[in-house]
């Protein structure tokens, strides 16, 4: 689609629920049909990315708040909370996460560290990473006050994070894959539109949790998950040459991991 054609509202009515379907579809597995997947409904879904967030933080806010009548202790509803997120999106993001520590700790050039990313296996820096990260989610989710708001505010950053790695100027890694069709179709504008309108509903939702403190606590949240999601970014670009699909879920479950250490903060 060019940006001169003209495009009634039945028209862009028809791509944004295009663009949501294909950013539910790609972001967890909760089986949408999609119509068409090309560059247009990609910069939408990478738009969207947060609403397919809040699904997978309503439902781990759902799991909280069931085992807390069940009569469970924070601990282990948090450790079924953070299940429950790995659940609705088939351990895709984790596993990105495990294979971009393998394929950044290997210490080889770009070629090299992408083969490695593709493999099946998870080797020692993965499994290290992915141990820290799920202990660290479950630990902080425990501790903190208002846990259905965390977890929701964290799941909804960490989408938030692959919106601003999908924006203008991060090239992908590869020719093709999940990484080529995303990269590069988010303008600055819209992500900097869909941050304001995600921190402005993060304040809502910790001043209608808690008052004052979780009002300031959950926009902060969400700068300090796309800050870490930033450096990693940056990180992962330089090293690799651009973003692929493993990288896009690594950010993802870094952005979810810092937010949720913030609300974690008595």
């Amino acid at each position: 689609m060019d940006a001169g054609d003209a495009v009634g509202p039945e028209e862009e009515r028809a791509a944004g629920a295009d663009g949501l379907r294909l950013a539910v579809s790609l972001l967890t597995v909760v089986p949408i049909r999609c119509g068409r997947v090309d560059r247009e409904t990609a910069r939408r879904a990478m738009i969207l990315a947060s609403a397919a967030g809040l699904l997978v933080g309503a439902a781990a806010a759902v799991v909280l708040t069931v085992t807390g009548w069940l009569g469970a202790g924070p601990l282990l509803g948090s450790a079924l909370a953070v299940g429950a997120m790995a659940l609705l999106t088939r351990g895709l993001h984790l596993d990105g996460l495990a294979d971009l520590a393998d394929g950044l700790g290997s210490g080889r050039p770009a070629e090299g560290a992408l083969s490695i990313m593709k493999r099946s296996d998870i080797g020692p820096f993965g499994v290290i990473t992915l141990t820290l990260t799920l202990l660290i989610q479950v630990a902080a989710l425990a501790q903190a006050p208002h846990r259905a708001v965390a977890v929701t505010v964290a799941a909804v950053t960490g989408r938030l994070a692959v919106t601003w790695a999908c924006r203008e100027g991060v090239p992908a890694a590869r020719p093709e894959g999940l990484g080529a069709l995303v990269a590069r179709t988010v303008r600055r504008r819209d992500a900097v539109a869909v941050t304001v309108v995600v921190m402005g509903a993060a304040a809502i939702a910790g001043l209608l949790a808690g008052g004052t403190r979780p009002a300031l606590l959950a926009p902060a949240a969400v700068a300090a998950g796309l800050l870490v999601a930033a450096a990693l970014l940056r990180h992962a670009v330089r090293r690799l040459g651009g973003v692929t699909g493993d990288v896009l879920g690594a950010l993802v479950e870094t952005s979810v991991t810092a937010a949720i250490v913030v609300m974690s903060v008595a």
